[in-house]
């Protein structure tokens, strides 16, 4: 029998892009997420229909229809727990969740911190742009405290969500953020998240043109970001700044923005460690005014995988009791007779 020697086609950005009309407002933030992921799903070396992407409902949830892989649009919050079922009983996919910070963190809260804390090896980019874009701009639960929008016109009093740090609260195994127009960096952010074995989450900050202009303008601007912004490399130390003359320094339990003069130099400052887990949620809770926004991995550890758990668990339980008996099983345990 002659075995082909032929090759699979080399996938290019083209491939990924599907024949549906994008269908964002003109200069969302979406649209630079959408083009990075399409950019790196060639690189990972798997055919299109091994991938799957699942949504809710929200602006982001449209991703589905983007992507020329397999895709479902469901419903609302409830991407996770389809996601979770998908990957226990086709471990050889690669599946994606496309959600929003109203759409993960309100109705699908409950959903996303038990993907977290099972650690199913799916990747999830929540798109966060502090506003509920769908339905026309009213507060989402990462809404900053005093935000004026529709539904809260004197100002919201909720105390918002920090993604990560929920993430990480929830044991996520993989925890990162990054930002809509940073391309790189958000480039190796998605294929970090393939690379994981088990949860990867990725927050993304995204600007919604239309009903939250300028929300992460600080971290955008050429001439700014490089104050606002702190990147989180693995053994380098926290710094910062145009001239990266600032850094993060321990100071008894909590993190110090120091400058770097004065007898100050780098070694002084905290050097990032992605296993360190306090370290991890101190930098998710830094931010303006006094601290720059953290950018990258906090935290990435490797723990079992739950379908992996799963497989294992099924495969023990027919070898110990072949095919199994159905009666027996129901009648096992506290049984009792109704008359």
């Amino acid at each position: 029998m002659l075995m082909s020697t032929m090759s699979s086609p080399k996938l290019t950005r083209k491939d990924f892009v599907s024949d549906q009309e994008v269908r964002w407002c003109p200069g969302c933030g979406d649209y630079a997420i959408l083009a990075q992921v399409q950019k790196v799903m060639p690189e990972l070396g798997v055919a299109r229909e091994n991938i799957v992407f699942i949504s809710g409902i929200g602006c982001s949830s449209r991703f589905p229809y983007y992507m020329n892989t397999y895709g479902f649009h469901s419903i609302h919050g409830r991407a996770p727990a389809i996601a979770s079922g998908l990957k226990a009983f086709r471990p050889d996919l690669s599946v994606w969740v496309a959600t929003g910070d109203g759409d993960a963190l309100s109705i699908g809260g409950n959903h996303f911190i038990h993907v977290l804390r099972r650690n199913l090896d799916i990747n999830i980019l929540l798109f966060n742009n502090r506003i509920y874009g769908l339905t026309k701009g009213q507060y989402s639960p990462t809404s900053e405290q005093g935000k004026i929008t529709k539904s809260t016109p004197f100002g919201s009093v909720d105390h918002p969500f920090n993604p990560a740090s929920v993430a990480l609260g929830a044991d996520g195994s993989f925890v990162a953020r990054s930002i809509d127009v940073e391309a790189k960096h958000l480039q190796d952010l998605i294929r970090r998240a393939y690379e994981h074995r088990g949860t990867a989450f990725i927050e993304i900050l995204q600007n919604c043109n239309i009903f939250n202009d300028g929300a992460f303008a600080s971290l955008t601007d050429k001439d700014t970001k490089a104050d606002h912004q702190l990147v989180l490399e693995h053994g380098k130390p926290l710094i910062f700044g145009k001239s990266r003359n600032k850094g993060l320094r321990m100071r008894g339990h909590s993190l110090d923005v120091v400058q770097l003069e004065n007898g100050i130099s780098e070694s002084d400052l905290v050097v990032h460690d992605e296993n360190d887990s306090a370290l991890a949620f101190m930098l998710s809770l830094v931010g303006p005014p006094e601290f720059p926004v953290p950018i990258g991995v906090f935290r990435a550890r490797q723990r079992p995988a739950y379908e992996t758990a799963l497989a294992a668990q099924m495969q023990s339980a027919i070898q110990r009791q072949g095919n199994g008996d159905l009666e027996e099983l129901l009648s096992r345990g506290d049984t009792w007779t109704v008359k």
